[in-house]
């Protein structure tokens, strides 16, 4: 029989989710000994004691996988590991770093806190390595009118997209399986992208990233903090997928576009689009207003949901079920219209959801 990629990626997602499924109750059990657990106050949502180091058990699950992958085809199938010994896997080194950087910090966010500025410098740093191995966005496609970037631009714009990306996906985190349901969806397009285009080392590493949050997703939304079986995945978890898709869909940008299929950026943002509008809306808001903009507070879109009266399992169900419903429809209408008024279109959406929202809690108010 054939050992085709297919095998792979099976192999690593289930390797990931089964390693990932057992470090979790062993963090739980070491959180609740320690009382190491997630504060409640005022502006968060849970109540009784959670712990937040869920996010520790993500990088060594994947890294252990994609090693324990290597070694074994390099050690069985001499010839394999050779189609990975390219631009991409110096990539991986680099991206690894990247990663490890903002482990630590999220770690020792998440033990005894760190200000945001000092986590906006891990970040800094994490974004050099990335650029370093070689990941950058270089080409808008269009977007406003722009194409080819001029490398001092390219440098900057890669290094605030992903320092942008990875704080959306911190500060989407608010509610019981949103931060892991919108990434798992992305994990998941990420990857298909990738394995259609030949993109290996990218695909395993999208996949065995869905098969970390999968195990996470359950104990976080069904878990029971009476039962000592609930946990959140913290700054460790938020920061290391949020850069991991950071470099993704920055991954698939390079790809470049035919002209006859989907748009590559498109497919590369549609599914961050979601926390991306989210935060911006959030810290335009807070500038308005004269507050400090990288600052925790109550309005972001979930927050509007709840106050609602919806439950918090239908509203990430909602926002998660809105951000494919996202995806599909920029993929499809990026193959029809031009990318300029794709933008338009999803913004006056967000901003007309947003307004409708706002419209309808003014008019309960002076009820």
């Amino acid at each position: 029989m054939e050992f085709t990629w297919d095998y792979f990626y099976l192999a690593t997602f289930f390797v990931v989710a089964m390693i990932t499924g057992l470090l979790i109750p062993k963090i739980l059990l070491i959180a609740f000994r320690r009382k190491l657990f997630d504060e409640t106050n005022p502006r968060k949502i849970h109540k009784g004691a959670v712990p937040r180091l869920g996010g520790i058990a993500f990088f060594p699950a994947i890294q252990f996988s994609i090693l324990l992958l290597f070694g074994v085809s390099q050690r069985f199938m001499p010839g394999f590991l050779q189609q990975l010994m390219s631009s991409s896997f110096t990539q991986l080194c680099f991206v690894t770093t990247a990663a490890i950087v903002l482990y630590l910090v999220g770690i020792a966010d998440d033990l005894i806190g760190v200000k945001y500025q000092a986590k906006f410098a891990a970040q800094l740093l994490a974004a050099l390595f990335v650029i370093t191995g070689g990941i950058r966005i270089d080409n808008l496609y269009g977007l406003l009118g722009i194409y080819q970037l001029p490398f001092s631009a390219s440098i900057l714009l890669t290094i605030l997209l992903i320092m942008f990306i990875t704080n959306a996906v911190n500060l989407i985190d608010g509610i019981d399986g949103l931060a892991s349901g919108l990434s798992a969806i992305a994990c998941a397009v990420y990857g298909c992208i990738f394995y259609n285009a030949g993109l290996h080392v990218y695909g395993l590493l999208s996949f065995s990233t869905l098969g970390a949050l999968l195990p996470f997703f359950y104990y976080n939304v069904f878990g029971n903090p009476s039962h000592y079986s609930k946990i959140f995945m913290g700054d460790t978890g938020a920061l290391f997928i949020g850069l991991i898709l950071s470099v993704l869909s920055l991954r698939i940008c390079q790809i470049g576009d035919t002209g006859e299929a989907m748009s590559m950026a498109v497919a590369a943002y549609a599914p961050l689009l979601i926390p991306c509008f989210d935060v911006v809306r959030i810290c335009l808001r807070r500038m308005r207003a004269h507050r400090n903009p990288f600052l925790p507070d109550k309005d972001h879109i979930h927050h509007k949901l709840l106050a609602l009266g919806m439950g918090q399992r239908t509203v990430m169900v909602a926002i998660v079920m809105a951000s494919l419903v996202f995806i599909l429809i920029n993929c499809w209408l990026s193959t029809v219209i031009n990318i300029n008024l794709l933008l338009a279109v999803d913004i006056s959406v967000w901003i007309g959801v947003n307004v409708i929202l706002s419209r309808y809690f003014r008019k309960r108010a002076r009820q």
